[in-house]
């Protein structure tokens, strides 16, 4: 049996795009702007609860499989 490949969110990834980070030193910097070090940061001491973990842990899974391209992709399809 073929194993299924999971189906992402596309608003989820879309967020990214546009959700800015509420707190600490990036406060205000959207979320797929956020330093690789700082995402790494936060794998290292947890992510927060809620949808803001949610969002950092799918950047951080995304910088950290070279996925960026999906993001600029999105980007470029908003902007038309």
């Amino acid at each position: 049996m073929a194993e299924e490949i999971p189906q992402g969110n596309p608003e989820l990834l879309k967020e990214l795009l546009t959700y800015p980070m509420p707190f600490g030193k990036y406060k205000g910097q959207l979320i797929r702007a956020l330093p690789v070090t700082y995402l790494e940061w936060f794998a290292q001491k947890g992510f927060p609860a809620g949808k803001l973990g949610m969002l950092l842990q799918t950047m951080y899974e995304i910088r950290l499989n070279g996925l960026e391209y999906l993001l600029d992709s999105l980007q470029r399809n908003r902007q038309r």
